[in-house]
């Protein structure tokens, strides 16, 4: 096993005096101790064969940690949508939060929030439906009404939350998310800002799209059955792709999947990812660049990593099990290999300051597992993705030769 591409030299002596500095000295001592852990064990992701994994002990888990910690959520949070849908979607996500507490529930904070979402919805119907493209304005209406008074919307999650049902509480919440995120996917149409030139040659994703991957065991055995099913010899999963937030990455890896490139494509794994052959990495004349958009930000920065110890964090994190990422370039961490993509393995006992992955920031993150995330830990070394399709997306791909 080689060494990791960085190393860092931990001090050989930490002095502090409680006396003197009090419960401030001390907690900024275990910030310091957590930071020198944290970057003193990198994850080396410069194609499998260079792949260096040390396992390190949990360092603090903090579930107050605003980041999202599933893919849904993630995407959900990525699309530009108008800013009246914005402050619904997160009205609603806090009672995700208060939802958690084991105690006694605050439905009376939760039922706030819900009349809060329902007072901007109704207060700014005309703006909410006049950020949707005039051909998507009746399938808007119709999701808006939904929204309002349908089954699954806020006014039967305020009747679960006067019920006091937490598994009703639950369920409501999440159809009402649902159907916020589809009236925001309606209000975001394409890119929300301009590609710098130097990366108009490029391929790249307009918005969402869907890989669904069919995967093989390499050695004949049979990955696990489905509820009340037989053993099944492949198994499906699928991967949305987001090219509001990462638009070449995404680009990129729609293209290559439409090209066939991935068909028949080995796979390496180890505690952390399923890594991907290196395969048709073409070498110094295809340089795709590092891409993150921060949160906060408009953009994505290029070639650039983020400092999470800054306070720094991508709106598509590393941190959530299932993130799809590309694996860094074997020249130069400020570029990603063009063909190499992993699926993280995101595990919190592993993870460092907030529960953050220690390399969160560092990779192009792409995407999210939506469907088959129970396949990830059933895929061992040798076994293949038989095929790769776009199911959704490919319109909102966009080749160099059409700019």
């Amino acid at each position: 096993m080689q060494e990791p591409v960085h190393q860092h030299d931990l001090p050989t002596k930490l002095f502090i005096s409680t006396f003197q500095h009090g419960m401030k000295t001390v907690k900024t001592l275990i910030a310091t101790i957590l930071i020198f852990v944290q970057i003193s064990t990198p994850l080396c992701l410069v194609g499998w064969d260079f792949w260096s994994v040390f396992p390190a002990n949990a360092v603090l888990y903090s579930p107050d940690t605003k980041v999202p910690r599933t893919g849904e959520l993630a995407l959900r949070r990525a699309i530009p949508a108008n800013a009246n849908m914005k402050a619904i979607q997160a009205s609603l996500e806090d009672i995700s939060f208060l939802l958690r507490i084991p105690q006694r529930k605050p439905y009376g904070t939760m039922e706030g929030n819900v009349k809060k979402a329902l007072k901007i919805a109704m207060d700014e119907k005309d703006s909410i439906l006049a950020s949707i493209p005039a051909d998507l304005q009746e399938k808007g209406s119709t999701l808006y009404a939904s929204l309002i008074d349908g089954k699954g919307g806020l006014q039967a999650l305020l009747k679960c939350i006067k019920d006091q049902d937490p598994d009703k509480v639950s369920v409501g919440l999440a159809s009402s998310l649902d159907t916020v995120a589809e009236l925001e996917l309606l209000q975001a149409p394409g890119l929300s800002f301009l590609l710098p030139e130097q990366y108009k040659k490029y391929p790249r994703l307009t918005g969402r799209g869907i890989v669904e991957l069919t995967i093989e065991k390499g050695d004949g055995s049979s990955f696990s059955p489905e509820a009340g099913g037989e053993p099944r010899k492949t198994a499906t999963i699928q991967v949305v792709l987001d090219g509001y937030s990462a638009p070449l990455t995404a680009g990129n890896v729609a293209k290559l999947v439409i090209d066939g490139a991935y068909d028949g494509t080995r796979l390496n794994c180890t505690n952390q990812a399923v890594l991907t052959e290196k395969g048709l990495d073409k070498g110094s004349d295809y340089n795709l660049p590092l891409e993150i958009m921060p949160s906060g930000q408009f953009e994505p920065l290029y070639r650039t990593a983020l400092n999470v110890q800054d306070g720094e964090l991508p709106v598509l994190p590393l941190s959530v099990y299932g993130a799809v990422a590309m694996a860094h370039s074997e020249d130069s961490e400020e570029y990603s290999a063009p063909y190499q993509f992993f699926f993280y393995l995101y595990d919190k006992r592993n993870a460092g300051l907030g529960g953050l992955s220690f390399d969160e920031g560092q990779f192009s993150v792409f995407g999210y597992t939506t469907v088959g995330r129970d396949i990830l830990p059933q895929i061992k070394t040798g076994d293949v993705i038989q095929s790769a399709k776009l199911m959704e997306g490919q319109d909102r791909l966009v080749l160099p030769n059409e700019s």
